[in-house]
Order: C-alpha cells, then structure tokens, then sequence
C-alpha cells in the first residue's frame, strides 16, 4: 500500500499540473476553466490510486484477481461526458470547445499517468499540452488564414436572371463558392454564399461591381 506521503505527492501534483493546463483555458473564459481541470486531473488521479492499491487486502483470496486497469479505464470513456458539455454547436453549423473537451480528456489522461507513479510522463504530456494549446496558437492562426471563408450577404429584389447574373460576376472575378442558399421573403431574396479566402481588394472590387447593380439592396459580408 502507499504511503500518506506518496498519496498526498500524487493528489497534489495532479493539481498543479492540472491546474496549469486550467489555467490557459481560463484566461479565454471558456466554461471549463481552472478549477474544472484541477477536479477532473485529481479525481482521476485518485482513482488510478484506488484501482491499482484500492483491493490489495483481498489479494491472496481464492477466486480472487486482481486487475489495476479494470476502474481506471473507465475514466477514459467517463470523461466523455463532461467533455460532450464543453461543446458547443452554434448556426451554420459552426462548433466550439471541441480544443478544451480534448485537454479535459488529456488532463484525465495526465491523472490516471500521476497515479500510477509515471511522474515523468504526466510532466512531459503536461509541457506538450501546453505547447500544444497556447506556444502553436498564433501559428495555427497563420496558417488558417489561407484556407479562411468569408460569408457574403446580398439582399436583392426578386429577379429570376440576377442570380445567372451573380454567378458569371463571382466566377469573372476569380472568386470560389463552397456553399450557396438563397431565401424569399415578401418582394425579395437573400443569398448566402461562402466563398474561399480572397484578398480583401478582390473581394472590395466584387462588392463594388454589386453595388452597381439596380436591384440590389444590401450586403454584408463576415468571416
């Protein structure tokens, strides 16, 4: 059996280190913050603790054997639960928390590691989430800039040859379109269109040859 001071060792390391990955998340406000991190990382610590030394007085019974992985593995998939909880799904099917339900996860992960005693792999798995969630955060900004879609709004009065119209001015501008819906309401029509990243001046150029247009209305357009 373990002794107090290698229980109250693990317990109190699975707190610091899930606290600093809490930390990160916090600093964003996102729901599962500091204190979430530290109870997930902990809590799984000490289950690793009750399923690997928990049954060692039965050890010896007949019929009786012993298998340390047996209520540890359930965090894996009980963790599930409360990472589904981080997530968010919001319009145009547009998904949040998926980044803070996979470090819930790996803090788990990061208990059941402190634990069982593998001290050194909870401390490098914590250095790597934390590289991982905030030191490539601006390069993964970088990079998906190139691949970034924008949503064009364009309100206009109900004219059957506009949109044949629309689609020869977006492929004359060397503009791309990954999705397209339009919508009637009363006398009008909106079209949504998702296009791939373009420059601001080309996409500038665009609206400015739609503002030419007699039965446009408006538009809009976002990230």
């Amino acid at each position: 059996m373990l002794s107090w001071n290698e229980i109250l060792l693990r317990l109190a390391l699975a707190s610091f280190l899930g606290a600093l990955i809490g930390l990160e998340r916090e600093r964003k406000h996102w729901a599962a913050g500091l204190r979430t991190h530290m109870m997930v990382c902990v809590g799984a610590c000490l289950i690793m603790i009750v399923s690997a030394f928990g049954f060692k007085d039965v050890l010896g019974t007949p019929d009786v054997a012993l298998d340390p992985s047996r209520i540890a593995a359930q965090v894996i998939s009980g963790i599930g639960f409360i990472g589904a909880g981080t997530i968010l799904f919001s319009k145009q099917g547009t998904v949040h928390g998926l980044t803070t339900a996979s470090g819930l996860w790996t803090v788990a992960a990061i208990g059941l590691a402190i634990g069982g005693g593998l001290y050194f792999a909870a401390v490098a798995t914590t250095v790597a989430a934390l590289i991982i969630l905030w030191a490539l955060q601006p390069l993964e900004q970088l990079y998906s800039k190139k691949f970034q879609q924008r949503t064009l709004k364009i309100t206009s009065t109900t004219d059957t040859a506009f949109t044949h119209h629309l689609f020869s001015l977006i492929e004359g501008n060397g503009l791309k379109i990954q999705s397209f819906s339009l919508q009637k309401q009363g006398g009008d029509i909106t079209y949504e269109l998702k296009l791939d990243f373009a420059p601001n001046e080309k996409l500038d150029a665009f609206i400015i040859l739609l503002q030419q247009e007699s039965t446009i209305q408006h538009i809009s357009w976002e990230q």
